[in-house]
C-alpha cells in the first residue's frame, strides 16, 4: 500500500484497545478487534486466521461499533500455543481481499513470521513499558571524592578527567578515568530531571579493562567502584527516589582472569574446564568471543556451570537480585551469542533457566537480552523481556536523520557510508524487523539513539535533528534511552570515542539547549499512559516527514517528525478530536477544517523547518471487552 494512504487503512495492534488481554494463559480465549474505515471500503465480512499447531483457523468477525466513521470488527483469538500467531482477513463488499498483519495491510497472502503474536508468559513488570532508561559506563561517569584515595590497578594507564579518550590500543581498554558507584549517587538529581526512571549500569564486577566486560569475578564489586558497599548505597538511593536500577551480565564469555578460567587452563581434569570451549587436548587453546583471547566463551552445555552462575537463587542471577544488593534486572551482552557456538545452541534454555531464576527470586524484575540484529526469534517472551537491538529503530533512524553521505563505522557492518533512507523507508526498515516481536516485547524493546558500542548519534546527525530523534525514541513504542552524555551534546565517531567522560559543571550555551530539550521532551514519557500502555498508527510516511499517533482510551498523543519544512493533509476521521488538540511539544502549527456541505474537511500539519512536535487529543472511545 502507498504509504500516504496510512490514514485510511485498517489498523489493529496488541495494545489493550485491540486486545481484551495482551497477557494471556494457555488455553484462553482472548477477543481481538479490528478497526476499519469507512475511507477504505465497504466492507463484507472480516476473519481472524490464527495457526495452532501450525494449521490455519479462520474465525468470522462479528461488527460490534461504529462511531466517527470508524467500523469495529471482534473476533475470537484461542491461545493454544505459547506463541500465537494470527492475522486478519478483510473481505471488500467489492469481493476485493486485504490481509492485515504486524507489517501493515496486504493484497496478497502474507508469511506467518509477519503476523501479530499472542504469548502465553508471565507478563513483564509494568514498571518496563512505563520506563525511560539511562545507560551508565561508571568509569566515565562521576568520580567521588573517595576515588582519589583508590590505586590504579596494574593493568590501568591512568588519566585525568578531562583527558581525550586514547582510541588505540592499548589505551582503548586500559585508560583508567577511575569514576565509580558514589559519584553516580551524587549525580541522581541530574537524572530525574530528565524524567529517567531505570538506571542501567554496564559491568559492575572487577576485570583487566575499563570496560570490565572481561569479568575476574562474579561476586564481588569491582573495589575500584566502592566494592559491594558502594552498590548498596547506589540501589538504596535509587529507590528512594522511585527509580530502578538493573545491572550487566557477560552470559557469553567471562575475561581470561576469571577464577573459573584460570583453574581450567592447561588442567582437563579440573571441574571447571567443562565451562569452556578447548581447541586442544591439553586445554591450553580455546575459543574467546569473536576470537578475542582475553574473553573465554561459555560452553553451556555444563549443568555445573549452570548451577554456579543461573539457576537458584544462590547462583550469580540470583544474589544480586537478592537484599542486600536488590537489583531491579540484568541486561545481558550478547544475549544473541549466549550458548551459540558450531552445532551447539542452548539459547533458549539459558534466557528460560535466567527467567526463572529471576522469578523465584524477584518476579519484578526485568531481562533484556542484547541482539544487534534481527533477534526476533529469540524474543518471543520465554526469557528476554526486551530487546537491546539496533534493526527496528536506530539504524533507520540512522538512515532518516543523518546528514547524506556521512562517513562513520556503522553497527559494525562493512560499509563507509551511512545509508541515506526516506521516511517511507524508514517505515518499512522499522516495521520489517518490528514485527517478528510480540506486542508485549516490543514495549521492552530500547528505543536507542546510540550506546556505548557505536558512535554518538549526534556525530553525523542533520542540523536541528537531535529533538526529530529524541522526540521518537520517547513517542515510539518501546523503551526511550538516554546515553550518558548524549544530553550534554557529545559526539563521538565509534564506541569508544564515544565513552567520553562526562562534563560535569562545563556547559555552554550550546550545551544547555540540549540539555533543554531532553528535560523539555523525554518527562511526557512518564506523564502520558498513550505513551506506555497506548497503541500506535500511522498516518503518513513521506520522504521528510513522519505521522503517527499512539492512542489509549484515556487519551492520544499525535506526534509529527520532519526532517524539512512541510506542509501535509489529513482526513479528519484519521485524526479524531484534533480540534481540540494540546500543544505538548514543538513548533509544528495544526490547524483543522471542519467539513462544509459537499466538502471533505481535513487536518493540515506545517512547519518551516526540520522538527518534531506532539499534541494531546482526546481518548479513542469503544465499548469495554
Amino acid at each position: 500500500m502507498p504509504q500516504n494512504l496510512q490514514q485510511h487503512l485498517p489498523h489493529h495492534d496488541g495494545s489493550p484497545l485491540h486486545v481484551s488481554n495482551p497477557y494471556p494463559q494457555l488455553g484462553e480465549t482472548v477477543r481481538a478487534r479490528l478497526r476499519v474505515p469507512h475511507a477504505f471500503g465497504a466492507v463484507k465480512a472480516v476473519y481472524t486466521r490464527s495457526n495452532p499447531d501450525q494449521e490455519p483457523r479462520f474465525l468470522a468477525a462479528e461488527l460490534v461499533h461504529t462511531a466517527d466513521g470508524w467500523d469495529w470488527w471482534e473476533a475470537p483469538v484461542d491461545v493454544e500455543n505459547p506463541v500465537t500467531h494470527y492475522r486478519w482477513l478483510v473481505v471488500r463488499a467489492d469481493e476485493r481481499t486485504f490481509w492485515v498483519n504486524a507489517t501493515g495491510v496486504h493484497d496478497i497472502e502474507t508469511r506467518d513470521n509477519e503476523d501479530f503474536r499472542l504469548t502465553a508468559f508471565p507478563e513483564p513488570p509494568h514498571w518496563l513499558r512505563e520506563g525511560v532508561l539511562y545507560q551508565i559506563f561508571p568509569d566515565r561517569f562521576a568520580r567521588s571524592d573517595a576515588a582519589a584515595s583508590r590505586p590504579a590497578p596494574e593493568w590501568a594507564i591512568a588519566a585525568a578527567w578531562g583527558d581525550p579518550v586514547d582510541l588505540l590500543p592499548p589505551g582503548r581498554s586500559h585508560q583508567f578515568y577511575g569514576g565509580d558507584l558514589d559519584g553516580v549517587i551524587e549525580h541522581l538529581d541530574h537524572l530525574q530531571s530528565l524524567g529517567v526512571s531505570i538506571v542501567y549500569l554496564t559491568p559492575m564486577f572487577a576485570g583487566r579493562s575499563n570496560h570490565r566486560y572481561d569479568a575476574s569475578d562474579f561476586n564481588a564489586v569491582d573495589p575500584l567502584l566502592g566494592g559491594d558497599d558502594a552498590l548498596i548505597r547506589l540501589v538504596e538511593a535509587v529507590h528512594a527516589r522511585g527509580m530502578k536500577i538493573i545491572g550487566d551480565l557477560t552470559t557469553n564469555h567471562c575475561g581470561d582472569g576469571h577464577e573459573w578460567f584460570q583453574a581450567a587452563l592447561g588442567r582437563p581434569e579440573a571441574p571447571e574446564s567443562e565451562f569452556f570451549y578447548w581447541l586442544n587436548d591439553e586445554h591450553t587453546d580455546y575459543v574467546g568471543w569473536l576470537g578475542v583471547p582475553s574473553l573465554p566463551k561459555f560452553n553451556w552445555a555444563s549443568a555445573e556451570l549452570r548451577r554456579r552462575f543461573i539457576e537458584g537463587a544462590d547462583s550469580v542471577v540470583g544474589r544480586w537480585l537478592r537484599h542486600p544488593f536488590d537489583l531491579d534486572g540484568w541486561r545481558i551482552d550478547v544475549a544473541n551469542m549466549t550458548g551459540r557456538y558450531g552445532k551447539d545452541d542452548f539459547n533458549a534454555e539459558v534466557r528460560q533457566t535466567v527467567r526463572r531464576t529471576m522469578d523465584e527470586v524477584n518476579p519484578d524484575t526485568i531481562l533484556l537480552g542484547e541482539s544487534t540484529n534481527d533477534g526476533s526469534a529469540d524474543f518471543q517472551g520465554d526469557g528476554w523481556q526486551g530487546a537491546m537491538t539496533y534493526a527496528n529503530f536506530t539504524r533507520p533512524l540512522w538512515g532518516w536523520l543523518s546528514e547524506p553521505g556521512a562517513r562513520s563505522p556503522y553497527f559494525g557492518q562493512p560499509v563507509g557510508v551511512i545509508p541515506t533512507y526516506s521516511g517511507a523507508q524508514f517505515l518499512e526498515a522499522h516495521r520489517q524487523f518490528g514485527a517478528g516481536f510480540p506486542w508485549r516485547s516490543r514495549l521492552g524493546n530500547m528505543n536507542a539513539l546510540d550506546t556505548h558500542d557505536i558512535g554518538r548519534f549526534a556525530t553525523n546527525a542533520r542540523a536541528g535533528a537531535v529533538p526529530v530523534a529524541l522526540g521518537m525514541s520517547a513517542t515510539f513504542v518501546g523503551m526511550p534511552v538516554i546515553w550518558a552524555g548524549d544530553e550534554f551534546g557529545l559526539t563521538g565517531v565509534d564506541g569508544e570515542a564515544s565513552r567520553t567522560p562526562m562534563p560535569w559543571g562545563a556547559t555552554d550555551a550550546a550545551t544547555e539547549s540540549v540539555l533543554w530539550t531532553y528535560r523539555a521532551i523525554m518527562p511526557h514519557r512518564g506523564e502520558h499512559p498513550a505513551l506506555t500502555d497506548g497503541g500506535m498508527r500511522w498516518l503518513r510516511a513521506d520522504d521528510d516527514v513522519l505521522v503517527y499517533v499512539r492512542e489509549h482510551a484515556s487519551e492520544a498523543v499525535l506526534c509529527v517528525a520532519a526532517r524539512a519544512g512541510f506542509r501535509v493533509r489529513l482526513a479528519t476521521d484519521a485524526v479524531l478530536g484534533a480540534s481540540s488538540a494540546t500543544r505538548l511539544f514543538g513548533p509544528a502549527e495544526l490547524r483543522v477544517q471542519e467539513p462544509v456541505d459537499e466538502d471533505e474537511g481535513f487536518v493540515e500539519l506545517a512547519a518551516d523547518g526540520i522538527s518534531f512536535t506532539m499534541w494531546e487529543l482526546p481518548g479513542v472511545g469503544s465499548p469495554d471487552f
